[in-house]
Formats: C-alpha cells, sequence, structure tokens
C-alpha cells in the first residue's frame, strides 16, 4: 500500500485560490495542482497512490469549524481513499470541545502550520492543543523555513519533551530549507529517547536534494519514523514518488516509508485500526 501522508486539499471554488496563496508565501514557487480533492484522486491515482492523509489549514480561529467539516465531508464522500486531519488554531477560544468534536467526525489527527497561523510551535498560546491532543491524535507540524524561527526544528522538540505523550510529525524532514539542521536536531535527540512519539515526512524536500542526501536523512531519522508525501497540490504524485524511488533504500525501508509507517502511527493513536 502506498499512502500520501501530507495532502492538501480545499473547496472546489476555492482551491484555485489557495493555491495561489501557498504559492505566492513561498515567494512563487510553482503549484503543479489546483488542490480540489477530484484531481489530487486522479493524479494520485495514476500514480499508484492507495490513500491519501489529507488536511487543511485555519489561518484565523473562524475557520477551523468549517474547515473541519469540509475535510470530514470529503472523506465521507470517498472513505476508501481519504484519511482526515483537522485543524486547531491557538487562538480558538474552546479548543478541548473542537478536538472532541474532531474525534466524533472521524478525523484522525490535527494539521498545524505555525508560519501561516502566525504562532510560534512552542508558544503557551498552542499548549492547549497539545494537552487535549497528548495520548488521543497525532498532530503534523509544517517544520522549518529558512526565512522565519516559528516552526524551526527546535521549537518542535521543546514541545516534544514537554509533552512526550503527543505524537508528532515534523514535516519536510523537520526542517524546511534547513533539512540538515532539522535532521541533526531531531537525531540527537533521538539517540537518548528511543521511544519517542515523533515522526518526519519527506514532502516537499526531495526536490532539492539528491537520492544519496534523502537517503542520509533518512537514515539520521530511522526509516520506521519516516512518511512518504507529496505537499499536494504543490508536487505532482508521479514524479515525487519516481525521486522517492531513486533513493539507495532497501526493499523493507521503502515499504515502512511508502505505507507501514503511517498505517502504524495512526493504528497507535486511535482505537480503530485503519486497514
Amino acid at each position: 500500500m502506498i499512502i500520501d501522508a501530507h495532502a492538501h486539499i480545499f473547496p472546489d471554488k476555492i482551491a484555485e485560490k489557495a493555491s495561489a496563496g501557498i504559492s505566492a508565501f513561498y515567494d512563487g514557487m510553482p503549484m503543479d495542482s489546483a488542490g480540489t480533492v477530484d484531481e489530487l484522486l486522479q493524479k494520485g491515482g495514476k500514480a499508484g497512490v492507495d490513500r491519501f492523509i489529507v488536511q487543511s489549514v485555519a489561518t484565523i480561529p473562524e475557520q477551523v469549524a468549517s474547515i473541519n467539516n469540509f475535510i470530514a465531508d470529503s472523506v465521507a464522500k470517498f472513505p476508501d481513499k481519504l484519511i482526515g486531519f483537522g485543524t486547531l488554531h491557538p487562538d480558538l477560544c474552546d479548543v478541548a470541545g473542537e478536538i472532541e468534536r474532531i474525534i466524533s467526525l472521524g478525523l484522525r489527527g490535527i494539521k498545524l502550520h505555525s508560519d501561516f497561523q502566525e504562532f510560534n510551535i512552542d508558544d503557551e498560546r498552542a499548549f492547549p492543543i497539545y494537552e487535549a491532543a497528548e495520548g488521543r491524535l497525532p498532530i503534523l507540524f509544517h517544520c522549518g523555513d529558512k526565512r522565519t524561527d516559528r516552526s524551526s526544528p527546535e521549537r518542535l522538540i521543546n514541545i516534544v519533551r514537554r509533552f512526550p505523550g503527543l505524537t508528532v510529525i515534523g514535516a519536510h524532514f523537520a526542517g524546511w530549507s534547513i533539512w540538515d539542521k532539522g535532521a541533526e536536531i531531531f537525531a540527537d535527540y533521538l539517540k537518548n529517547n528511543e521511544d519517542a512519539r515523533i515522526y518526519t515526512d519527506c514532502s516537499s524536500s526531495l526536490y532539492a536534494m539528491s537520492p544519496e542526501h534523502a537517503a542520509d536523512i533518512i537514515k539520521k531519522f530511522g526509516a520506521k519514523r519516516v512518511l512518504w508525501g507529496t505537499d499536494y497540490p504543490m508536487w505532482n504524485a508521479e514524479e515525487d514518488l519516481a525521486r522517492f524511488m531513486k533513493l539507495p533504500l532497501s526493499p523493507r525501508e521503502r515499504e515502512l516509508i511508502l505505507g507501514e509507517n503511517a498505517l502504524r502511527m495512526l493504528s497507535d493513536n486511535s482505537p480503530t485500526e485503519v486497514s
């Protein structure tokens, strides 16, 4: 099974605008797709992807409920293809209540992007989110940006230390545009904390490095902690999967990264097993 563990989706009527906004935020980085569910399934299916972990981000607290409803509705339409992550915002009044609603909607995790949402990952404003999710839902964090330290790997490790029961996924090798730094910081922490509930993904990363470089970063984390993802709608699934298959990894390492790790991570955080 191949699982795209990092895919953003938007309602059809705003998808192009939302994708253009992401492109602008990243200094005009081109987007492969508009960000609709149909296009995700079409392009991902052509590449051989079986399941997709889908999410979106609330840039203001007033968007949280509607985004979570949209993700849940999308999953309900394609239950055999989509696994939904909800969103939260540190300025939301009733974080605990929305966590309960996220779970009741059948969503399996939370996505946060502190650069878009304008808070530091280790800001105390966000602690109610981590407290409510600890031991219940994994959180996928955008991690890394050489232009700011809001989402720095150091800040995410601070949260791992404070909330040891929280399952975290530090996206983009835990350091988009500062990939080696992210990998070194996480690898250093994991040396003495082998039981830490830490994962990473290789989304929006393979385009920027050689296969040998990417494989070296994966070995720093350990293949059992790495998820494959496209960061749809930014990258084309066929092209990104081809990049991944060029990495000098063993067949077993590929199996773990392409699907087994995601299934284990989801099952470890839910009484309902994902198959």
